[in-house]
């Protein structure tokens, strides 16, 4: 079945309205009629079956059943920190992502970021990211829309993943291959029942990190780590990275 987000506050009632381009999507694309079934989500993580009632000018009414849990949202909470990267990178990142289970994305410019940032553009910028993340969350059959957050810069970043439980800097020159390490151990430990780790994965961009920015990425409490012998592009690594945690975490094939 189709999947729409609509409002949360609609999930206290036993109806909803699925508005805007995603009805006249229903409409026009999927030539959807009155008692065809789709799933409806509050992109906080519930679900329910619903039925379409009517079509209407504001947007198709549909019939609430049972609301329940997404199952398809992972155990661990993953936020990608990423150098803005050139082109259409940022947007292969944020739906790639999605698809794959990411939280959350963090765009930063840094000391060796290469495209310039223009905060005229952020508005139009930001709302294509939103857009690409909410239609990739509708694919992958998601219960949430993983937020993309202001860019933000290398200070910004570091006192971001200050909240995490655990946090990651992807470094080429990081000579141990110990990432699949320490994610064992971090998955092997005893956990609170029912609590989501909450983890950050910082990603440089096309120039990577200077020292300066490792040293102090340490010193705030981020762990180096390396992908491998191989040089990624940025958006492979972030990728390459978030797919480990979640092969690690269980979820991709146990």
């Amino acid at each position: 079945m189709q999947r729409y987000f609509v409002d949360p506050e609609m999930f206290c009632g036993s109806t909803a309205l699925i508005s805007g381009d995603d009805a006249r999507h229903l409409q026009t694309v999927m030539r959807a009629k009155a008692g065809d079934m789709v799933i409806v989500s509050d992109g906080r993580g519930r679900e329910a079956e619903a039925r379409i009632v009517a079509f209407g000018s504001n947007g198709v009414e549909v019939e609430l059943g049972p609301v329940r849990v997404c199952a398809a949202e992972p155990c661990v909470e993953v936020w990608i920190a990423q150098g803005l990267p050139k082109g259409d990178k940022m947007e292969i990142v944020i739906q790639k992502g999605t698809e794959a289970g990411a939280a959350g994305f963090v765009p930063f410019v840094s000391e060796r970021t290469v495209v310039r940032y223009d905060d005229r553009k952020e508005a139009k910028r930001n709302g294509r990211w939103a857009k690409i993340a909410k239609e990739a969350a509708e694919q992958a059959q998601r219960g949430r829309i993983p937020p993309v957050m202001p860019v933000s810069d290398w200070r910004g970043v570091l006192e971001f993943c200050k909240r995490a439980d655990a946090a990651f800097i992807c470094y080429e020159r990081e000579g141990e291959l110990k990432f699949r390490q320490l994610l064992k151990e971090l998955f092997g430990r005893g956990r609170e029942p029912g609590r989501i780790l909450r983890l950050a994965l910082v990603v440089g961009p096309e120039g990577g990190f200077a020292e300066r920015e490792i040293a102090e990425a340490e010193a705030a409490g981020l762990v180096p780590v390396s992908l491998g012998r191989r040089v990624l592009r940025t958006e492979t690594a972030a990728l390459v990275a978030l797919s480990c945690i979640m092969y690690e975490s269980g979820e991709m094939g146990g």
